[in-house]
């Protein structure tokens, strides 16, 4: 059982949440999370590298010289892979390199990364954080009192916040993210998790409703 503080804007300490990383992960697998990890950047990759083959660079197709007698080696077109101008031998094609894990999987590589951040003692807790306006400034603040100024920093909030996610996404090394839409790169990535009390709330509720239809499975 973990005992995590709850800090309010400004940094002070307005009471503790207590939260058990096996209730959330039974264990810890590092294959599954970085099978997981690796997948997520996998399909981030563009797949548009691509050069040209001999067949699609311009230039006669001619024989350069007769194969015998010249007393230079043997030589194709000018298009040939060995001569400046030509194609590639091996050239690169567009591709595109996503693949997807089973969906279970995924959703316990999450819970998997959420423990293993709470177990290395890496999650802050604030007690409320929303905004009336953007305000970039009152964000900078907040993670300026909570010691986290200039660390990579993932916010996690209960529901989609705009106002939250806009005054935090010209700040450096600081992402946002609704607790629907965490996954397990999103989660090891940043080197802190700020997370909300009522979006610790949904991450216990769904990983209990989670090993519940597990079990029941």
């Amino acid at each position: 059982m973990a005992s995590l503080k709850v800090l309010n804007r400004n940094g002070q300490e307005v009471g503790t949440y207590e939260i058990d990383p096996e209730a959330i992960a039974p264990r810890i697998n590092k294959q599954l999370l970085h099978d997981a990890v690796v997948m997520y950047q996998a399909n981030q990759r563009q797949g548009s590298a691509n050069s040209k083959t001999r067949a699609q660079v311009s230039g006669s197709t001619k024989k350069l010289y007769r194969q015998k007698g010249t007393g230079n080696a043997r030589a194709g077109s000018r298009r040939s892979g060995i001569r400046r101008g030509g194609g590639h031998i091996f050239a690169h094609q567009p591709r595109d390199y996503s693949y997807r894990l089973p969906k279970q999987a995924l959703k316990l590589a999450t819970r998997m990364a959420i423990a293993s951040k709470l177990q290395d003692d890496q999650v802050m807790v604030i007690d409320e954080l929303s905004f009336d306006e953007p305000a970039t400034k009152d964000m900078a603040a907040i993670l300026a009192a909570l010691g986290l100024e200039g660390t990579s920093t993932l916010v996690a909030t209960a529901e989609t916040d705009r106002n939250v996610y806009l005054s935090a996404r010209n700040i450096q090394r600081v992402s946002v993210s609704p607790v629907n839409d965490l996954n397990a790169l999103s989660v090891l990535t940043p080197h802190r998790i700020l997370v909300t009390k009522a979006a610790l709330d949904a991450i216990q509720a769904r990983a209990a409703a989670s090993q519940s239809a597990e079990t029941s499975a």
